[in-house]
């Protein structure tokens, strides 16, 4: 009965989720970095990774996966982005009996850039940046020998040259694998927090969000207000939900496949496909994305490559993933392109 009542819970959040607020519109939400999805074994599979997550990198996918290896886990991830954007992801994980506790941080960066005069249009001499950072605490258990939960408390910051915002959020999950061929249900809500505003003081009065239908000099420069209260904006929160199986397998040599739909507050509802094969030490996977709005409507396909390297120490895991940007891209070359490394210990 007892876990008949978790099932239910964990499902229940399914209408509670696709009941929010959801705004067809991209650029209505901020900290876009939080969509990035991290692994390249996942992206090789189309980012229908959420009912798959069984290591670390479910830490960013499902945090309720994090529980299923009961080994100590370590991952970093490099991500190159057309227009020299960078994405870093950094996790460690320490399995204990009762639990699993995890540590992730992930990092968007991009190299100095020129400050452009409004009068001339030319440099000024001087540089600025813009970088994400989220920082997260995470725990998940298996609550049955099927049924696993997962919950990730992150910390938010982004710069954007002189100025910076910062916040919090919450990841949770829940993984049920039905033991009959693999078949298993995910299910995850991620970036569930407020929303977000910046605190601009262009005057350096020591005031921010001024009235500016009071008429008051508050800095005594002779102009009235100059910093009008900034806008709120929400961060980019995201239900999914998918179920996934073998279509093959025999003994470590197996064909999965995996479906799942995202619901994300700025964009239209998305569809994820991904088949993972697997022979001896080495992994070849591919994917499909549908109704992603960078790729003029089309299906957006993925494909990955990685192998195993097992050892004294660790399990090591070396992956790779290319995906299709549709128009972003201009040649392969400035497509994007993702590097993994695991350690299972």
């Amino acid at each position: 009965m007892k876990k008949l009542l978790i099932v239910i819970i964990a499902i229940g959040l399914l209408p509670a989720a696709l009941s929010a607020e959801i705004f067809a519109k991209v650029g209505t939400s901020g900290l876009q970095f939080l969509k990035l999805g991290v692994d390249a074994r996942a992206i090789g599979m189309g980012e229908a990774y959420t009912p798959v997550a069984d290591d670390i990198s479910s830490i960013y996918w499902n945090p309720a996966g994090l529980a299923i290896q009961e080994e100590d886990q370590v991952m970093f991830s490099h991500t190159e982005w057309p227009a020299d954007i960078m994405h870093e992801y950094l996790a460690y994980s320490k399995f204990f009996d009762f639990a699993t506790f995890g540590f992730s941080a992930s990092y968007l960066h991009m190299d100095d850039m020129d400050v452009i005069s409004d009068e001339t249009m030319e440099p000024t001499g001087e540089k600025f940046t813009c970088s994400d950072l989220a920082v997260g605490l995470t725990y998940s258990s298996m609550y049955t020998d099927k049924f696993s939960f997962g919950l990730t408390a992150k910390y938010l910051r982004e710069e954007l040259y002189d100025y910076s915002v910062e916040g919090f959020a919450f990841d949770v999950g829940t993984r049920l694998n039905t033991l009959w061929r693999n078949v298993t249900i995910g299910m995850a809500m991620r970036n569930f927090g407020t929303d977000l505003k910046y605190e601009i003081d262009n005057d350096e009065d020591g005031q921010t969000d001024e009235d500016p239908f009071d008429l008051l000099d508050n800095d005594g420069d002779g102009l009235v207000d100059e910093d009008r209260e900034e806008m709120e904006f929400k961060i980019p929160m995201q239900f999914s939900f998918g179920i996934c199986g073998d279509l093959y397998r025999d003994g470590d040599t197996y064909v999965l496949a995996s479906f799942q739909i995202d619901n994300v507050v700025d964009r239209e509802e998305t569809f994820n496909l991904g088949f993972e094969g697997k022979y001896s030490v080495f992994f070849l996977r591919t994917g499909v994305q549908f109704n992603y709005d960078t790729s003029d409507g089309e299906a957006r396909p993925t494909f990955g490559v990685g192998f195993m390297i097992p050892n004294r120490i660790a399990v090591v895991h070396v992956d790779y993933a290319y995906t299709n940007m549709g128009y972003l891209e201009e040649s392969f070359m400035e497509s994007a392109h993702r590097f993994s490394l695991k350690l299972m210990f």
